[in-house]
């Protein structure tokens, strides 16, 4: 089972800033190129994130972490090139910006699989997380999220959907409540995984958990970081709590009893304890165990 509960941003071009996310507690890292790197240094941030993808995947104090690359969309011309400059055996994946249709992640598939070809790597080893940003994105999710194998999870990308919708963005966030829904609906369709839009107020640590647990309680599997201090938030609320295991083991128990016993039900505190209920507290405690094993 897979983490990705908390993915942080760094600037592709700011190897200062990149030493720093070796210390960084989120499950991906998650080196930027797209949005972080103004249009005159991107070309040279390809360099400095090759470098640092390496060093943050060999030298971070979580060996099993992930590092991934944010790449720039399809129609900017850059997606190739920076592809083949950062694949390796230490990327575990890229992001790709702004795709709205299968074709986009077709197209995605094919530059990921010479890039690999290049590098030495087998096929299929450079996963892939779309953004779903826009008004065509979101009506094409479930598609794109099974367009192909290389795809781990879908991720919400609300400051570019408002964009492109043509609406202002707010803190209550009611205009972005239909995609942001649609979102891990789409994903768990595909198969995926589904990853919330960054919390833009950074020093606003209770608003940032209020919106972390309608992100959970939405389905979405994790969240976006764009400042450390976030990350402790957002692991917190997308993992377990004590009381939410002790829980899950109670309800396996008396499932356990009552197959024992021949039944194909239980009770616990008096609630009915039936197939759904007994699957969903296992994979809660398949995850705790992910956790503990991987964090």
């Amino acid at each position: 089972m897979e983490l990705f509960r908390s993915l942080i941003f760094v600037p592709g071009n700011r190897s200062n800033m990149l030493e720093r996310a070796i210390t960084f507690d989120a499950d991906i890292i998650m080196v930027d190129l797209e949005d972080s790197v103004p249009p005159g240094e991107k070309i040279a941030a390809r360099g400095v994130a090759k470098e640092w993808v390496s060093k943050l995947a060999n030298e971070a104090p979580r060996p099993k972490r992930k590092i991934m690359v944010r790449v720039n969309a399809l129609d900017t011309g850059l997606t190739k090139d920076e592809v083949t400059a950062v694949a390796g055996p230490d990327l575990y994946g890229i992001s790709l910006g702004k795709p709205e249709s299968v074709w986009d992640i077709r197209e995605a598939d094919r530059i990921l699989g010479a890039a690999e070809a290049s590098a030495g790597l087998e096929h299929g080893r450079i996963k892939l997380i779309p953004w779903i940003e826009s008004a065509k994105a979101v009506m094409a999710a479930q598609q794109m999220g099974a367009a192909s194998p290389r795809i781990v999870a879908l991720a919400f990308g609300a400051e570019d959907y408002t964009n492109d919708m043509g609406i202002q963005r707010t803190d209550s966030g009611e205009e972005v409540y239909y995609p942001r829904a649609s979102v891990p609906v789409a994903a768990r369709a595909a198969g995926v995984a589904s990853l919330d839009s960054p919390f833009v107020a950074f020093r606003d640590p209770d608003a940032l958990r209020k919106d972390v647990q309608v992100a959970r309680q939405m389905g979405y599997n994790g969240k976006f970081a764009i400042h450390p201090s976030q990350i402790e938030v957002i692991n917190e609320v997308f993992s377990p709590s004590e009381d939410e295991i002790a829980y899950a083991r109670q309800v396996v128990e008396a499932w356990n009893r009552a197959e024992a016993e021949g039944r194909g039900s239980a009770n616990l505190d008096g609630r009915m304890i039936d197939v759904p209920v007994i699957k969903r507290a296992q994979n809660l405690l398949d995850f705790a165990d992910a956790i503990r094993t991987q964090g």
